[in-house]
């Protein structure tokens, strides 16, 4: 019995959930607050229906002890603010009237369409306008939010406790969008019900390519929309094609989970009720009335294949027409690769191509794994293999998805074995990085660099064919925006694996920017001493801001330090010797440091008795993920070098209150003037 009792409240709440929530909402004005009430009738049918029986109507009942509840919220707050005793007298009378088992108010459908465009409100951000959408009006709890996106309970409770508090800060009103606004708040609903669509349509990430729960999510909330709105032509468009997509499902996947390409997939596994019901949508949608819109439109391009009894009966060329028209109402990157694709099957590769090649230079697509894929398909499409394989081995190490990424591997290697052509980009790469005599800081500013150009190019992309065109276009889409000296950082990382792998000039294309380098102003002694007031300063930070403050040496040159160089006694860091042999952990000359009787005092504790090993540790070891080198690991703890993003980022959480800007300090403000000194 108590299981059939758990299934029902389970299904009773995925259904009224919305109805509830919205309803509440529009009583008590809080769609936080809504939500807690509504959970609390949830928790009430757990405890009195395994005692008491599932009552004739389970939805009736949750949504009477719900509004129940909502009404003593509202008069135990009477006491506090006595103007809301009209409101909930009449609230009251409308309950009274409302006891029925089957009662519902009028003006329910519009109360869940409010609630609708509340969870979706531009004002939120999209991960969050999702999460909020699946709780309020898919009655999904954290945890299958959570098991959906494949992220922890923890985050989806943080996005949709964060999504309410911004509603209520913002003030946003629980009221359906005027005239002038509607279009532009329903793009936002339905962009995010096709968000949740597309993540189990062709999840981003994980194991499996679908995860149907959420495609079935977005189809209820999509038709519910579509009765909540009939007479929006989009909303009838975008039910259209999330139906006719889904009606492929079953044949998107192979028997070991891999995917199958559309031109590929058996269509008589297509599930023809979706597409009938996908082409009644799209009818009703051309009833509306208006310009085709973007859904509408690519519903329409998925009624073209649908149509097409076999892959060599599809009409490319319509859908060709479709995303051209499609480009000028939508014109992001994803939409003009899809076009290239098309194009490609209606005109031929070479035309195709030359649309795929406009776009890569796109930051959007810069780590987009279906870029290297289509250009990978229409190479191959040219007989330009070798290209083709080094494209498809660049969009398996881009996929996330874990299908896909084997998918990828398989189209790279049916091309058939690479010709030899020498040393590749991935290979060079980690023996450039490898070479003895590379300090740790070099290396990983080179390691960053590299790693961009192997994401943007591929690990086998031939050495011999890497050109300046393909590195300008490479830095232009990275780091176009950058400031000058993280621009200047990465073209003489280039120049010197240029140079080392005797390549010609890769930064040929690229003009070193001015840095312009505002001098940091020191902290003048009213700072200071607020600085060492502050109660609970942790050992280490404390030592090493006394340490730069009065040594004068940079912050890079102190974190360097290890426990050797220093020389208690004399209050100042070792002069180097050459028995001190070379060190990847050392600037290759050591600053002339030393420090006054506040360090001094200070470091004893610090050091703790070791006698190795950086000075300035981090707070946690190293996982086995991320192994530093063994001159930035302490033996003694195993713990390895602070670095000096972590020391900046302490050294301005610590100092905020002080700060009248509340950006807090920067470590450079610790140098003294010299003309103080």
């Amino acid at each position: 019995m108590l299981p059939d009792v758990h299934r029902t409240v389970d299904a009773a709440w995925k259904i009224e959930s919305a109805k509830i929530v919205a309803s509440l909402t529009r009583m008590v004005r809080d769609v936080g607050l809504a939500e807690e009430l509504a959970q609390d009738a949830l928790v009430a049918a757990l405890e009195q229906w395994p005692v008491s029986g599932i009552p004739d109507n389970p939805g009736a009942w949750l949504t009477t002890t719900a509004k129940r509840r909502a009404l003593d919220h509202l008069r135990r707050a009477q006491r506090l603010e006595r103007k809301q005793e009209q409101l909930a007298h009449e609230l009251g009378q409308r309950q009274d009237r409302e006891q029925g088992a089957d009662a519902r108010p009028e003006d329910e459908p519009h109360d869940v369409l409010r609630l609708v465009f509340l969870s979706c409100h531009p004002v939120l951000p999209t991960e969050a306008r999702a999460a909020l959408t699946l709780r309020l009006l898919g009655g999904l709890t954290a945890e299958e939010i959570a098991r959906a996106f494949l992220v922890t309970e923890t985050v989806i409770t943080q996005r949709v406790a964060a999504a309410k508090r911004t509603l209520a800060e913002e003030g946003v009103p629980f009221e359906l969008p005027d005239g002038d606004h509607l279009a532009e708040r329903l793009s936002s609903v339905l962009e995010v019900v096709y968000l949740i669509f597309n993540e189990g349509y062709s999840a981003t990430s994980g194991d499996d390519l679908m995860r149907p729960g959420l495609c079935l999510e977005a189809l209820r909330l999509g038709r519910l929309l579509a009765e909540l709105a009939p007479g929006e032509p989009e909303v009838h468009g975008l039910v259209a094609l999330m139906e006719i997509q889904a009606s492929r499902s079953a044949a998107r996947t192979g028997p070991a989970g891999e995917p199958v390409p559309l031109h590929e997939q058996n269509r008589g596994r297509w599930d023809q009720l979706l597409i009938r019901r996908g082409f009644t949508a799209m009818l009703r949608a051309r009833e509306a009335g208006g310009a085709p819109g973007p859904y509408m439109l690519q519903a329409a391009i998925a009624v073209c294949h649908a149509q097409a009894r076999s892959a060599e009966d599809t009409d490319w060329s319509q859908i060709a027409a479709l995303y051209e028209a499609l480009t000028r109402v939508l014109p992001t990157p994803v939409v003009r690769l899809n076009r290239a694709v098309a194009v490609g099957k209606a005109h031929g590769p070479r035309a195709g191509l030359d649309l795929t090649d406009a776009l890569l230079a796109d930051p959007v697509l810069r780590d987009y794994h279906l870029l290297p894929s289509v250009r990978g398909d229409l190479l191959a499409a040219l007989d330009r293999f070798d290209e083709a394989r080094v494209e498809f081995r660049r969009a398996a190490s881009l996929a996330r998805n874990a299908a896909e990424r084997a998918f990828l591997e398989r189209r790279a290697d049916e091309l058939g074995a690479a010709a030899p052509a020498g040393p590749v980009l991935g290979e060079a790469a980690e023996e450039f990085l490898g070479r003895d005599g590379l300090d740790p800081a070099t290396s990983r500013s080179y390691g960053q660099t590299l790693r961009r150009l192997r994401r943007a190019l591929g690990d086998q992309q031939p050495l011999a064919s890497l050109t300046a065109d393909q590195v300008t276009r490479v830095f232009t889409t990275a780091w176009g925006e950058a400031a000058p000296a993280t621009w200047n950082r990465h073209r003489a990382a280039a120049r010197s694996f240029g140079a080392w792998a005797s390549l010609d000039d890769l930064t040929t294309g690229l003009d070193r920017r001015t840095e312009p380098r505002p001098r940091a102003r020191p902290l003048d002694p009213a700072q200071l001493d607020a600085l060492w007031s502050l109660p609970d300063l942790p050992l280490r930070e404390e030592t090493l801001w006394r340490l730069l403050y009065e040594s004068g040496a940079g912050v890079t040159a102190v974190l360097s330090l290890n426990v050797e160089d220093l020389d208690l006694e004399d209050r100042r860091v070792r002069a180097a010797t050459s028995a001190d042999g070379p060190s990847r952990a050392r600037p290759r000359t050591r600053p002339r440091t030393s420090w006054r009787s506040g360090t001094a005092r200070l470091l004893p504790a610090l050091l703790a008795g070791r006698t190795r090993g950086p000075v300035f540790l981090s707070d946690r070891r190293p996982g086995p993920a991320r192994t530093p080198e063994a001159a930035d690991l302490c033996p003694d703890t195993g713990r390895r070098r602070l670095s000096y993003e972590r020391a900046e980022y302490l050294f301005k959480q610590a100092t905020r209150p002080l700060d009248p800007a509340r950006a807090g300090y920067t470590l450079r403000r610790l140098k003294q003037d010299p003309r103080d000194c």
